[in-house]
C-alpha cells in the first residue's frame, strides 16, 4: 500500500501520534502532534489502521532525540522520542480527558504531577532470554516492539545503572551454560541492600554451570535464585548469606521485606513520593478506621498504621497477605493492623457490610480498577473519604462515574505520577469525598 502523508493532531495512551485519513483514524508510533508525517501501516482494520511512521517532514518542538541506542526496536519504552516534561503533561491530558470522556467528571482541583528521575528508576523488569543458534549468541534484554524476539540489547537506560551494565555480562555468560535453552526469562529485583536476580530454568543445572553462576554473582554483588516452575518454587542460589530484600519508606519509619517474584512498584523513589502523597490526602487520625483495598504486601497499610489509625489491609493473594503480616510484624505495627485475603472483584454489599465501618478507605486496585468495591458502597459502609491510587485511567473515570454519580461523592482532587518514565504508562491518584447527607 502506498505511504500517506498526514498531520498529526494529539498524541494517545500508548504514546502514539494520531491522525485522520479517508475517514480512518490512524494511530501511528514515533509521531508527535503538530508533526507532518509518512508512514506506513502495518495493521488495517475497517475504522482504524496502526502504522510506523517512516519520515516526518516537520519536527515538533517536543521532539528529542531518543537516549537509548535500542529504542525504536526494544519494546521496553514508547516515549523516549518526546520530551520529559511533555511526556508529564500528555500523561495529564490523558488522566483529564478520560475522567471527562468515560466518568463524566472534572476534578475540583488538578493536582501537580508526581515525577522523579527519568533514567535508571526501574528496580524491578522482567527480561527475556533467547539463545539464537544464528547469532552465535544468547540475548538477553526486553522483547522488541510487536515481537516475541529478544532485543539484542548492549544496555538499558531506564534499569538500574548497575542492571543495565550486567546484560552484556549476563549475555556472554549465559551463552556459556548448558542449559542456555532452556532459561527463558530472568526477573530483576533490586532492594536497598541487595540486588536479585531469579533466573527461570527449566532443567537442572550442571556443576559447570552452578561454578559459573556462583563466580559471577561473586564477582558483580549480586544474589541469584532459582525458579523451576511457579512462583512458590523460587530458592535463593548463591550467595545464600545475603542481605535480606528489602525497601524502606524512611518517612514513615517503615521497611517491606519482600520476596523477588512479590509486587513492588518498580519506582522506589517514586514510591516514596506516592506514599507521602496519598496519606496527605487521606489525613489519617489516630482515632479513626481506615480500610486499604488491594493492600499488597501493605506498602500503603503500614504508613497509614503510624498515624495510629486501626487500619485493615484486603488483598486477593493470600500470599501477599502473609507478606503483609509479616511487614507489619517486623515494624512492630501488628497492635493496630489487620489483614485479610479476599476476592475484591466479587465484592457485593452483604460482604462489605460485614467488614465493618470505616471512616475512610484507600482503594490500589490492579488495571481491572475497583468497579464491584465501589459499587457495593451502601450509606451503612460509606467512608467519608476515598484514596484511590490507579495504573489505568480508563477504569479510574469508570469508577469516578460510580462514586460520583451513583454513591454521593465528589472528586475533589486528581493528578498523574510519572511512576515509568519513557513509557507509556499512567499512574495517577484520586481524592473522592462524600457529600453530607448523600445517599450511597
Amino acid at each position: 500500500m502506498e505511504n500517506n502523508v498526514v498531520s498529526i493532531e494529539s498524541i494517545d495512551q500508548e504514546g502514539r501520534g494520531i491522525a485522520h485519513h479517508e475517514g480512518k483514524v490512524i494511530f501511528i508510533e514515533g509521531a508527535l502532534p503538530g508533526e507532518r508525517v509518512t508512514y506506513a501501516s502495518y495493521r488495517r482494520k475497517p475504522s482504524f489502521e496502526m502504522a510506523q511512521a517512516t519520515s516526518i517532514a516537520n519536527h515538533s518542538f517536543m521532539r528529542v532525540q531518543p537516549k537509548c541506542i535500542h529504542f525504536g526496536v526494544c519494546g521496553g519504552c514508547a516515549m523516549q522520542h518526546l520530551d520529559s516534561g511533555a511526556q508529564v503533561a500528555v500523561k495529564q491530558r490523558i488522566l483529564e480527558e478520560n475522567l471527562a470522556r468515560i466518568g463524566k467528571v472534572k476534578p475540583e482541583t488538578i493536582l501537580s504531577p508526581i515525577h522523579g528521575s527519568y533514567w535508571g528508576y526501574r528496580q524491578r523488569a522482567r527480561i527475556g532470554v533467547r539463545h539464537v543458534l544464528k547469532k552465535g549468541r544468547t540475548l538477553v534484554g526486553f522483547h522488541e516492539k510487536r515481537s516475541s524476539f529478544v532485543a539484542d540489547l548492549s544496555r538499558c537506560e531506564i534499569l538500574s545503572p548497575k542492571i543495565s551494565a550486567l546484560i552484556p555480562l549476563l549475555s556472554e555468560m549465559i551463552h556459556g551454560l548448558s542449559i542456555r535453552d532452556h532459561l527463558p526469562q530472568i526477573e530483576i529485583a533490586c532492594g536497598d541492600d541487595v540486588d536479585v536476580l531469579v533466573l527461570r530454568i527449566m532443567q537442572p543445572l550442571t556443576a559447570d554451570d552452578e561454578a559459573t553462576l556462583r563466580a559471577f554473582a561473586d564477582a558483580h554483588d549480586i544474589q541469584f535464585w532459582l525458579q523451576t516452575k511457579g512462583p512458590e518454587t523460587v530458592v535463593p542460589f548463591h550467595p545464600l548469606v545475603a542481605p535480606p530484600l528489602s525497601y524502606s519508606l524512611p518517612e514513615f519509619a517503615v521497611e517491606m521485606p519482600f520476596a523477588p517474584t512479590e509486587f513492588t512498584q518498580v519506582n522506589h523513589q517514586l514510591n516514596r513520593v506516592m506514599v507521602h502523597r496519598a496519606l496527605r490526602l487521606l489525613d489519617a487520625q489516630s482515632h479513626e478506621n481506615i480500610a486499604d483495598f488491594f493492600c499488597g504486601l501493605g506498602n500503603f497499610t503500614l504508613p497509614i498504621a503510624r498515624s495510629g489509625a486501626q487500619v485493615l489491609g484486603v488483598e486477593g493473594s493470600a500470599a501477599l497477605v502473609k507478606r503483609a503480616m509479616q511487614g507489619a510484624e517486623h515494624n512492630g505495627l501488628t497492635g493496630n493492623t489487620k489483614f485479610m485475603d479476599m476476592n475484591l472483584f466479587e465484592m457485593d454489599e452483604e460482604k462489605l457490610k460485614k467488614l465493618g465501618s470505616f471512616d475512610k478507605w484507600l482503594v490500589d486496585p490492579p488495571r481491572d480498577g475497583a468497579f464491584e468495591l465501589l459499587k457495593s458502597i451502601t450509606p451503612e459502609t460509606a467512608p467519608q473519604r476515598i484514596v484511590y491510587v490507579s495504573c489505568n485511567p480508563a477504569t479510574l473515570a469508570r469508577d469516578a462515574e460510580v462514586l460520583v454519580r451513583d454513591k454521593g461523592y465528589v472528586l475533589k482532587a486528581a493528578g498523574v505520577m510519572n511512576m515509568f518514565p519513557q513509557t507509556a504508562h499512567v499512574e495517577s491518584i484520586a481524592l473522592f469525598v462524600r457529600e453530607e447527607g448523600a445517599a450511597a
